[in-house]
């Protein structure tokens, strides 16, 4: 079966590359976002503020602070009985279910907890060793940043 390049991401970071593939089925709006903000090159040079060890790894907001989003309205929910499992990205929000925008995490290991509350869009399916390398902190002393994010079939386009 054919992969396509329109569903799949490249998050390079500083230990690597990472591959995500994205999930329209589960999330059409939330991976219409991400795909919309990485041709915009809105996620090059994006910190992640937030990484805990054993659950997750938060980044998106420009300005590093956890408090920050792009200037696109806000997402309504997508919940899904999809599993926030080790590898799984997700959206990120206020209390406000309706309130993602453009930060978004990564779990490090199961955390089913957040299923049916967050939106998953997608899934790590390489270079999740790169993942577990960020900075630790919240915020980390010396934040992982995002080198670029960019979308398979736009990749493919320039070779």
């Amino acid at each position: 079966m054919a992969q396509d390049p329109e569903n799949f991401l490249i998050m390079e970071l500083e230990s690597g590359p990472v591959r995500i593939k994205l999930r329209p089925d589960l999330a059409p709006n939330h991976v219409a976002r991400i795909k919309e903000l990485a041709r915009e090159g809105f996620y090059d040079g994006v910190k992640f503020h937030r990484v805990i060890p054993g659950f997750m790894a938060q980044g998106g907001d420009p300005t590093g602070t956890g408090s920050g989003g792009s200037d696109k309205p806000n997402l309504n929910a997508e919940f899904t009985d999809a599993h926030h499992v080790r590898g799984a990205c997700s959206m990120a929000r206020t209390n406000n279910p309706n309130s993602a925008n453009s930060q978004f995490f990564i779990c490090f290991d199961d955390a089913t907890f957040l299923d049916r509350q967050y939106t998953v869009w997608g899934e790590v399916i390489e270079g999740m060793e790169h993942v577990d390398a960020l900075p630790k902190g919240e915020p980390p002393r010396n934040p992982g940043r995002i080198v670029s994010m960019k979308v398979l079939a736009d990749i493919e386009a320039q070779a």
